[in-house]
């Protein structure tokens, strides 16, 4: 269930690293018009074929995550979008069917905005304009290097990546609330497949396993195990839209 509601915002913006981005004079065009919510994990914000009259802006430890329904009736992770970014609208400038379904990972706050306000505050800047171009530019150079990897990289090294790019958007330093179903969905794998990577994690003290969630014992081993594409898509962000990306020096920003 998602609860919808006014935000009280004082001198502070919302804790998403793009709406921080923004000017004063930007962000103004836009602010008189976000509204805040709260989501749970489950959430659903788009199925295929919905009209996107949305934008979804992920604030703090909340995740939102784009899948891809299959014949077989899985649903295949490709992303994650957290303080970043946002999702809906972005690529397409709404109002066009979506073609995956985008739900909440992490459960926590949004601000959402509707897409033809955004579009309007865009006609009338064009810094607004170039900031959501550029965001668009990230948000696909993650998908096309998430075909990458999971073309080329093995489960081990994919495991280690997501639980690593889980872990840059949580506030949390050490414990990323995944479950090894969420992790397995993420890997588009069976679950006994996820639990066998697991256990040898475990057995190698990388990490520990608790209800709901993954302790990380050994940050440097689990980055050794990873695949460098989270870097790749850091590196990215950082040439075109500098700070953006979740960072311990970003985290209170």
């Amino acid at each position: 269930m998602i609860a919808r509601g006014n935000v009280p915002y004082g001198t502070s913006r919302p804790y998403n690293n793009l709406l921080r981005l923004l000017s004063a004079g930007d962000f103004a065009l836009i602010e008189p018009h976000l509204a805040r919510e709260e989501a749970e994990a489950g959430n659903l914000l788009y199925n295929p074929g919905d009209n996107v009259d949305t934008v979804h802006f992920p604030c703090g430890p909340s995740l939102a995550s784009f899948m891809v329904p299959n014949e077989d009736g899985r649903d295949v992770e490709t992303i994650l979008v957290g303080r970043e970014g946002a999702v809906g609208g972005i690529v397409s400038q709404g109002y066009l069917p979506a073609y995956t379904r985008i739900t909440v990972k992490f459960g926590g706050p949004f601000m959402r905005l509707q897409v033809r306000k955004l579009e309007a505050a865009k006609l009338k800047s064009a810094t607004l304009r170039n900031v959501f171009a550029r965001y668009a530019d990230c948000l696909l150079a993650q998908i096309f290097q998430a075909t990458a990897c999971n073309a080329i990289h093995s489960i081990e090294q994919r495991t280690a990546k997501w639980i690593i790019s889980a872990m840059e958007r949580t506030n949390r330093e050490d414990v990323v609330p995944l479950t090894h179903e969420q992790l397995a969905t993420l890997l588009g794998v069976g679950r006994s497949y996820t639990s066998r990577v697991i256990q040898t994690f475990k057995a190698e003290g990388v990490l520990e396993t608790r209800r709901g969630s993954i302790l990380i014992r050994n940050r440097e081993a689990l980055r050794i195990r990873a695949c460098r594409c989270n870097e790749s898509v850091k590196n990215h962000f950082e040439e075109v839209l500098r700070g953006v990306y979740p960072t311990k020096e970003t985290q209170n920003r």
